[in-house]
């Protein structure tokens, strides 16, 4: 059984220190300094929202209530990210896109294109219009926090609550847009041989081109053992897939690491393979 999850052109278009101790004292102390300081505020621009992942942290009305509607992913939060003036957001149902700019600290939003998914959960399938239509809706945006640890806060005009934790992106982390490439993951491992780990299994994996238009250039090589992870994959036995990936040059690794990294930007083919 083959399934594709995006067409192929598209795929080729984008490319804690301890606290000192409390001295005692018999003096009360304030009620206003016992509350914690307010995050620092950070400049809102595009630089700054390019520079993270924004994963969906907290959500709740007007009223303070949690809106669970927006959480049904369990392990996989809802995504924000920003590049080039487009706003991409996953971990939903589909995959949704559009472009979008900043404006007296509002975030205008064209109207949002996504992918076209079923999904049969239906707490997840309504998880598109859920981010989809307060995200539309012209919301005010702010930045709090620190470099190392931002927070992203979208108030809507109805008074909704949605507060994404900021995690660098590979670009941010490496020092590069790194270069784009398309491995080919065989739908077993095989054992290989590492320094550190008895019975190592490694991926089997083989470089593909593409054209523009989407079609195979070439031939494949050889396949050959991977002896590191890919950042942002998991793999599953039995499934051969072909993924779209950013390599990046790693300054100063390790003794038994490797100069390059390979991070996952998107799983372009997908086929399950009989054993």
């Amino acid at each position: 059984m083959k399934f594709h999850l995006l067409l192929l052109p598209l795929a080729l278009a984008a490319c804690t220190a301890e606290r000192p101790a409390t001295p005692a004292t018999d003096t009360p102390v304030p009620a206003a300094a016992q509350k914690t300081p307010a995050a620092a505020s950070m400049a809102v621009d595009d630089t700054t929202l390019s520079r993270y992942h924004w994963r969906l942290a907290e959500a709740s009305d007007a009223g303070g209530a949690h809106i669970d509607a927006l959480f049904a992913r369990d392990v996989k939060p809802v995504q924000l990210d920003f590049a080039d003036n487009r706003l991409s957001i996953s971990n939903t149902c589909n995959l949704m896109n559009g472009g979008y700019r900043l404006d007296d600290e509002k975030l205008k939003i064209d109207s949002l294109q996504q992918t076209l998914m079923a999904c049969a959960d239906p707490r997840l399938a309504e998880l598109d219009g859920a981010i989809g239509s307060r995200l539309e809706g012209n919301p005010r945006i702010r930045l709090a926090g620190s470099e190392e640890s931002p927070r992203l806060q979208v108030t809507t005009d109805a008074g909704d609550k949605l507060v994404f934790a900021g995690e660098p992106t590979a670009a941010s982390r490496y020092g590069s847009e790194g270069a784009q490439v398309f491995m080919e993951v065989a739908a077993q491992t095989v054992p290989c041989s590492h320094p550190l780990i008895a019975d190592k299994q490694c991926l089997q994996v083989r470089e593909r081109t593409y054209r523009d238009d989407g079609t195979v250039a070439g031939e494949p090589g050889e396949w050959e053992p991977l002896y590191q992870e890919i950042e942002g994959y998991t793999h599953e036995a039995g499934v051969r897939n072909v993924l779209r990936l950013k390599r990046y040059k790693v300054a100063n690794p390790p003794a038994d690491g490797s100069s390059v990294a390979y991070v996952l930007d998107m799983v372009v083919e997908s086929e399950q393979v009989a054993p």
